[in-house]
């Protein structure tokens, strides 16, 4: 019983031994996860304040930062790019026609009116489709082949015109890059000169002037795409309009044979 009882007391005090570091480690635990709450919390606050910030004013703090005298002709660059892109849209959508129904409508007037009646239906309608039909009727008396020549001559002039402008487009895609890797080059420069002045490499001032100097390039970048995305939407637009003149050049002519048939 003697044994009995001094075993027990030992396993009784084995156990308070080893409970005292585990709660030992555990009040370390519970004080470093308070210690990393605390250290968290200021850069919590800091990241909400920054989310926090309007898309607006973050876009005018960085445009400030780029540097106004490279940020400018970048802004310039989009702005025009993007207002010749806008006009070219609205010029192919409201020069957009029923096809089918005046193609309809000039063949019964070129049936009951004659040529007159049927060029002027024509000479009434907008859109290139309807400028082709009057140049066609307009040529009628001087036989079939003048009116295929006028046709596929007067298709490349309304080519040439839903293409205009353009060429500005493409230009200001290219510029947009160019002027942002020159004001990049110009910042890295003005960079280095600081760092010189300064007489150290210090990491807050070369990452700094790093970080104004990219401003430009991704300003550059992102007015680039943009432009390159309205760019190859009026492209597709001219194309599907080229494909329907030249289906209503044929349709046409077709319909001027059948009408000298008669």
């Amino acid at each position: 019983m003697i044994l009995s009882v001094v075993g027990v007391m030992s396993l009784a005090t084995a156990n308070v031994y080893a409970q005292e570091p585990e709660a030992a480690a555990t009040e370390e635990v519970v004080a470093a996860e308070e210690a990393v709450a605390e250290e968290v919390a200021p850069v919590i606050d800091e990241e909400t304040e920054v989310a926090g910030v309007p898309f607006h004013q973050a876009i005018k703090q960085k445009f400030i930062e780029g540097g106004v005298l490279w940020m400018t002709p970048v802004l310039l660059c989009l702005i025009i790019g993007l207002a010749v892109a806008i006009e070219r849209i609205l010029y192919l959508s409201f020069s957009k026609i029923n096809t089918k129904k005046f193609i309809a409508a000039f063949e019964d007037a070129l049936n009951e009116g004659g040529i007159e009646a049927a060029k002027e239906l024509a000479r009434n309608t907008k859109g290139p489709v309807a400028s082709i039909y009057y140049q066609g009727a307009l040529r009628y008396n001087e036989g079939l082949d003048v009116v295929e020549k006028a046709v596929a001559s007067y298709g490349s002039v309304q080519n040439g015109l839903m293409e205009t402008g353009l060429s500005w487009i493409s230009l200001f895609i290219a510029l947009s890059p160019s002027l942002g890797f020159m004001g990049t080059v110009v910042g890295m420069i003005e960079a280095f000169d600081q760092i010189q002045a300064a007489g150290e490499v210090s990491a807050t001032l070369v990452a700094g002037g790093i970080k104004v100097a990219l401003l430009t390039t991704l300003a550059g970048l992102i007015a680039a795409v943009i432009l390159q995305l309205f760019y190859n939407y009026i492209l597709n637009k001219i194309d599907s309009s080229v494909v329907e003149l030249e289906d209503t050049s044929i349709t046409l002519v077709d319909i001027l044979t059948a009408y000298s048939k008669k």
